[in-house]
């Protein structure tokens, strides 16, 4: 574990900027007073929100750049407009140089992921990176990737991504061998694309040590908590995930207005607060913000755009927790151990094809 955890963060990201990202920041510090910060981005904009936080101030040092990279920009665009001059190139470039310890950006997540991708490298074994984020469900939290970091995927993407998600899993949870499933139609072993029954083939095959796979896990098992890693690949993770903010808020708003239609509802509310309050904060967006981009050499967290400051500071320390235990070092080790999982999965997939 290092003595301090060094932050790096694009502080022109999100749809506000340094007015949310900096006092996002000094929430984090509050909870985790061994963190220190490069503030990337317009100094003239990141001075006056510094001068607010004191605390905050004496642990960061501010990285100049008037580039920032737009929510409206493709991937390619940020990459040719923002390579080496842009607040979220330049946040990722100082965990390259081993300035930070992790990156986290509010800003454009295609953009994000090019320049991670294109700057920090995949680890050995990984073809592509995947988003995981913290999904609250009955039992707890689980872990679920991918969330939209690309679309489509072999059996080996989505067996080193069971890999990665239980590493994850294994630090945010403290168990040795997380649980895993693969999202899919049905639980039946017939059910689902070929890729998804071989890659489900290989797990059983190999029975991994770092992980305890359980099977499929249909779209509800999300919820249930019927795993603590749940894999699935970009596309559907980007809707079941859009699915259930939307329905989070659907729900949160029928609530509301079924609590004001009439004094005998009013009274019941008043009775029912703290149920109500309790309910509310398990359903609020910005308590699981912070998705991890596994499989980089390097961490790289993206927030939500539009959170507040309370929710960038979730996505501060998830970052944290990544550095703190050394998620990437656990990951690498994973990767390795027994001659290397994934070599091992790669032999068993030619095995069953």
């Amino acid at each position: 574990m290092p003595s301090k955890v060094r932050i790096a963060l694009d502080a022109m990201g999100g749809d506000v900027g340094p007015a949310v990202v900096i006092p996002g920041a000094a929430i984090s510090l509050g909870r985790h007073r061994d963190s220190e910060f490069l503030l990337v981005g317009d100094r003239a904009r990141i001075e006056p929100e510094l001068d607010k936080h004191p605390k905050l101030k004496a642990v960061s040092r501010i990285i100049h750049t008037d580039v920032a990279v737009s929510m409206e920009d493709k991937p390619s665009q940020a990459l040719r407009r923002g390579r080496k001059t842009s607040s979220m190139w330049l946040a990722i470039d100082a965990v390259k140089k081993g300035e930070a310890d992790v990156a986290i950006s509010a800003g454009n997540t295609g953009a994000l992921m090019a320049m991670a991708r294109f700057h920090l490298r995949t680890l050995p074994g990984i073809d592509r990176p995947a988003i995981s984020a913290i999904w609250p469900t009955r039992r707890g939290e689980s872990v679920v990737l991918d969330l939209g970091a690309t679309l489509g995927g072999d059996a080996h993407h989505l067996v080193s991504m069971a890999v990665m998600g239980a590493a994850k899993a294994s630090v945010l949870f403290n168990k040795t061998r997380p649980t895993v499933g693969l999202l899919n139609i049905g639980a039946e072993e017939i059910k689902g694309h070929e890729e998804i029954r071989e890659a489900s083939e290989i797990l059983r095959a190999r029975n991994l040590p770092e992980l305890d796979y359980i099977g499929f896990v249909e779209g509800d098992g999300i919820g249930k908590g019927l795993a603590d890693v749940i894999v699935t690949e970009g596309f559907s993770g980007n809707i079941a995930l859009k699915a259930a903010e939307g329905t989070a808020r659907q729900m949160a708003e029928l609530l509301r207005n079924e609590m004001q239609r009439s004094w005998l509802s009013k009274l019941g509310y008043l009775f029912a607060r703290s149920a109500f309050q309790a309910l509310r904060d398990k359903m609020d967006p910005n308590k699981s913000n912070g998705g991890v981009l596994l499989g980089l050499n390097g961490v790289v967290v993206k927030s939500h755009g539009g959170t507040n400051a309370e929710g960038f500071a979730y996505a501060i320390d998830v970052g944290y927790e990544m550095a703190h235990y050394d998620l990437l070092n656990k990951i690498n080790q994973m990767l390795n151990r027994e001659g290397g999982a994934l070599s091992s999965v790669q032999a068993a997939q030619e095995a069953v094809s």
